[in-house]
């Protein structure tokens, strides 16, 4: 019997174990806001204001998730949610301030991060690993849009 791939439960495995370490270490330096969280104000400070849309493709969640998420974010004072001037069918969400403070300890946590997932790495053995993972990303970016009904 030829052995089960595993490249998917590994990935999923590695992402709640390091959610969970990263939700700490930003705990442990003061910021009470989770990986989830991170990944709609991480464009945010990248871009600036974005239509919801933008962001929920940024972040690569669904609506209803955005939205809830949103909600959490906008009653803790991070951000805010206003019409478009130019469209008012858009909704645009824009930090509250710039953050900055939580930025960079976001950053600096982050970068810890990353020396956990890469020690004893080769710098060739990152970057292969990474390409492996974009292309991985890849096909399952296209699987969806092919699975999409028209």
């Amino acid at each position: 019997m030829r052995r089960q791939r595993q490249g998917g439960f590994l990935i999923a495995q590695v992402h709640l174990l390091a959610g969970r370490i990263f939700e700490r270490m930003l705990r442990r330096n003061g910021l009470d806001i989770n990986p989830a969280q991170g990944r709609i104000l991480f464009p945010l400070w990248q871009d600036g204001p974005m239509s919801m849309q933008e962001l929920a493709r940024k972040a690569s969640l669904g609506p209803s998730t955005l939205t809830s998420m949103l909600d959490r974010l906008e009653s803790a004072g991070y951000v805010t949610r206003g019409r478009s001037a130019r469209d008012r069918r858009k909704i645009i969400v824009k930090l509250v301030a710039t953050h900055q403070e939580i930025f960079e300890v976001w950053g600096r946590v982050s970068q810890e991060m990353a020396g956990l997932f890469y020690r004893g790495f080769a710098a060739g053995d990152i970057d292969r690993l990474e390409g492996d993972l974009r292309r991985i990303l890849d096909n399952l970016l296209e699987a969806e849009r092919d699975s999409k009904p028209p």
